[in-house]
């Protein structure tokens, strides 16, 4: 299929065969392939330079990308945008290579600091618009859903913090969604980014914002997480449910627009202070973020339940989602990730501040924050 929601999508297995052309259609004649380190050297990496060398497009490619990208990542990027004499990118991969391949695009010809348009107010307008280049963005992974969004997460490698950094340019012209491209994903990632979907799509459908329209993708996105991803992680090579998988991913970034919470306001700083899974560390405060909201959130996951497949109501999808995690084989307490409980303070005064807790339903304190960190240690 062709959608063009919330930006122009070419869906189907084996579309990466038209990356060429998607640059075309995007104005990009000398793109810079972005992604991350563990992609650099597979084949799927290697098909896609093959599509741009053979259009006549080139191989280049920068890879030096950490698992939760920052600004040092992002200036190596820059240099080798400017050597190249790029004149848009590639971002391929997953939430990292995707996030700090759209950063490459959008700072390139900044003269300001990168948190300079980090996503308060209106800071993005900061920014010299004419200057970002077109992003064509292929996922491989069935997560964060970035390639259909307008902000990237880069870690302050400073502060050890993750900031937020919007424009509406940095949407991505061309998104290559090929289902094919996920067959080879460690069982971990599959699972991590998987329930990083999921989170998204429950966090938007628990933002008490009115955006019906979010609503109703987030409430989609759920089902489809919720049925798919067992069977991603039985059979690997499930094209159907691949395909549902990196759908849903797509669904939970465009349904954010109502509105993140608790979940990723506390998911971020542990990121950034452990360099955990930013997935895994989402499923991890799934459940205890969802009781901590249970009296504002109680009735509409009543319903979602029903529409889900799962019964018992609310109990019965906070349980779901517990056993989901369960079952992926992930970490299912911050302590077997490596955090370590005498930062809870740092953490909870982090998360306040993170732009993800204005979209939580029940108001966060740093008392709470403190109460969920300790429930999930």
């Amino acid at each position: 299929m062709n959608w063009s929601y919330p930006t122009a999508i070419r869906f189907g297995a084996g579309r990466i065969a038209e990356l060429a052309a998607a640059c075309t259609a995007a104005g990009i004649a000398r793109p810079l392939l972005v992604t991350d380190r563990g992609l650099a050297g597979l084949p799927i990496t290697a098909k896609a330079r093959d599509v741009l060398d053979a259009a006549g497009m080139g191989r280049a490619m920068f890879a030096e990308v950490d698992p939760n990208p920052n600004e040092v990542n992002l200036a190596a990027g820059i240099a080798a945008y400017k050597a190249g004499g790029h004149d848009g990118v590639v971002a391929f991969g997953g939430g990292s290579g995707l996030d700090l391949a759209k950063m490459i695009a959008f700072m390139h010809g900044q003269s300001g600091d990168l948190f300079d348009f980090e996503d308060i107010g209106d800071w993005w307008t900061r920014a010299d618009a004419s200057l970002i280049s077109p992003i064509v963005a292929v996922p491989t992974t069935a997560g964060t859903g970035s390639e259909v969004g307008r902000a990237s997460v880069i870690t302050n490698s400073l502060t050890h913090e993750k900031k937020i950094i919007f424009h509406p340019k940095v949407l991505p012209a061309v998104v290559i969604a090929d289902p094919e491209l996920t067959f080879g994903m460690p069982p971990a990632i599959t699972a991590g980014t998987g329930m990083d979907a999921l989170a998204h799509c429950i966090e938007a459908f628990s933002s008490p914002h009115y955006h019906p329209m979010s609503q109703g993708i987030a409430l989609e996105g759920m089902r489809l997480v919720l049925e798919n991803l067992p069977i991603v992680m039985a059979a690997p090579t499930d094209i159907e449910a691949r395909s549902h998988m990196m759908s849903a991913a797509m669904m939970g970034a465009t349904a954010f627009q109502k509105g993140l919470g608790a979940v990723h306001a506390l998911s971020h700083p542990v990121g950034a202070l452990y360099n955990t899974h930013h997935g895994a560390t989402n499923a991890v405060f799934l459940p205890a973020v969802m009781g901590f909201n249970r009296a504002a959130i109680e009735a509409r996951f009543d319903a979602a339940a029903a529409y889900c497949g799962v019964a018992g109501g609310y109990d019965g999808f906070v349980a779901r989602v517990a056993s989901l995690t369960t079952e992926c084989d992930l970490p299912t307490r911050l302590r077997d990730m490596g955090v370590a409980n005498d930062r809870f303070a740092d953490i909870a005064a982090a998360s306040l501040k993170d732009p993800s807790a204005g979209g939580n339903p029940v108001a966060m304190t740093h008392d709470a924050s403190v109460a969920i960190l300790e429930a999930c240690w």
